[in-house]
């Protein structure tokens, strides 16, 4: 593999943090997206705000899934063409599935879902095919939805005893096609959250259903790292739930895509694959 540029110790960029709506009401979002504009139909509001990321590469091994909540691999993929939605899940789920049971030590991985994002400038948000990078601090799952999940993804007979044990879902991140020096990825360290005051459940209102996710409010500190020009050969493992909740492990990882202000005029601009999965343990 060609050598990877390391890129700077530390970085100055804007991030969009969200705030609960004022009135007290619960945050909502509706899933389906205005045509005309792109945007999704919502009562918080949002702010930006300028925080300071430190780059990890070479420093991979100072954070993991159990203790910041998130954690980077060297792991190629033997699928990497990323075609149709049902040529990944025929290719590309079976060998994610391995990685995130080498990776974990899980006996039980579901997949549930997978996200392809192409940032394109030009191109709305309108439909799955024309996905963008997320540009909001959040957290994709509250207890309340991860909970839902395994009662929607897994067989009825097996959900009681699944409860009973420790489970996760987790996010497996990569870019595809070229590094990700356009957009990066930012992850918020678990342990400079304050889980009470700086998140608060949105809800996702579906037409047939709801789901819920965590919004993020601004904290002076939070810690935030990102890696500079992560490769496809490179994946993050991003913690959204894990049912231990005893103080001993992080819960989640606040994240969002953002801007590098340096990133040079004609950058490849990022595209990237996010496959997010139940994780159950015995």
């Amino acid at each position: 593999m060609a050598s990877v540029k390391a890129g700077p110790a530390t970085l100055t960029a804007k991030l969009t943090y969200m705030k609960q709506p004022t009135s007290g009401a619960r945050a909502f979002q509706h899933i389906n997206v205005d045509p005309s504009t792109g945007d999704r139909k919502r009562n918080y509001t949002r702010e930006d705000r300028e925080v300071v990321l430190e780059n990890l590469r070479g420093k991979e091994d100072t954070v993991s899934l159990d203790t910041t909540g998130f954690q980077f691999y060297h792991e190629p993929a033997r699928y990497t063409t990323f075609g149709s939605d049902e040529e990944i899940e025929r290719e590309y789920y079976p060998e994610t599935i391995e990685l995130f049971k080498k990776l974990t030590g899980a006996s039980r991985v579901e997949i549930f879902d997978q996200t392809i994002r192409r940032r394109r400038p030009d191109v709305l948000d309108t439909d799955p095919s024309k996905r963008q990078p997320v540009a909001q601090t959040h957290v994709d799952q509250t207890t309340a939805s991860a909970i839902a999940r395994v009662h929607r993804h897994l067989p009825a007979e097996d959900v009681p005893e699944l409860l009973k044990k420790r489970f996760q879902i987790v996010n497996l991140w990569r870019p595809i096609s070229h590094a990700a020096v356009d957009w990066p990825l930012a992850l918020c360290d678990y342990r400079s959250v304050d889980v009470e005051k700086d998140t608060f459940p949105i809800a996702l209102v579906y037409p047939d259903r709801e789901g819920e996710t965590l919004g993020v409010n601004y904290n002076p500190n939070h810690r935030w790292k990102y890696m500079y020009g992560m490769t496809p050969e490179e994946i993050v493992l991003i913690k959204c739930f894990d049912s231990v909740q005893d103080g001993s492990v992080a819960i989640f990882t606040p994240h969002t895509g953002f801007e590098d202000p340096t990133t040079p005029a004609g950058t490849p601009l990022r595209e990237s694959i996010e496959v997010r999965a139940l994780v159950f343990y015995d």
